[in-house]
């Protein structure tokens, strides 16, 4: 009985460590976000159950996502392929950690030592932009890495 037991146990281990193993090594669809490359876009409208429209400007493109809360999502892609700016508004605020990608450590930092509440966040960096605000039913914001726009496009575009 004894053996039978340990068996048991020694077996349920192994599943255990190789169910552990397969987690680590699963592999996740990469997400757009500020700074990736444009191709991964396209998971973000599976992400977000969104409807998409590209729109092509001189040097770069707006990818405009449509939510199903109503939220509207753009994502501005460089002709290098890279992903320079975010912006949203609309009734929800959309996954800003899918979107800020390793930028949202910086929006949360800036968020809790920010005064003046909830409603409104900035942070102006020399390489990055972050401005968001709203409240209930209206939320809106951008992110933009300032060294990454395009020649001869204007951050006021970015909206």
């Amino acid at each position: 009985m004894l053996s039978t037991r340990a068996e048991l146990n020694c077996g349920f281990a192994a599943a255990l460590a190789l169910a552990a193993a397969a987690a680590l090594l699963r592999v996740t669809p990469a997400e757009a976000a500020l700074g990736a490359p444009y191709a991964s876009i396209a998971s973000d409208q599976t992400t977000f159950s969104a409807s998409i429209k590209a729109t092509p400007h001189g040097g770069y493109t707006v990818h405009e996502l449509t939510l199903p809360s109503g939220t509207v999502v753009r994502e501005y892609s460089a002709v290098n392929g890279t992903v320079f700016a975010v912006a949203w508004n609309g009734p929800a605020k959309p996954n800003l950690s899918q979107l800020l990608g390793n930028y949202f450590a910086d929006f949360i930092t800036t968020a809790k030592t920010t005064p003046g509440g909830r409603n409104h966040l900035s942070l102006s960096r020399s390489d990055l932009v972050i401005q968001a605000g709203g409240h209930m039913r209206a939320f809106f914001g951008r992110a933009f890495l300032v060294g990454a726009i395009p020649a001869g496009v204007s951050s006021d575009e970015l909206r």
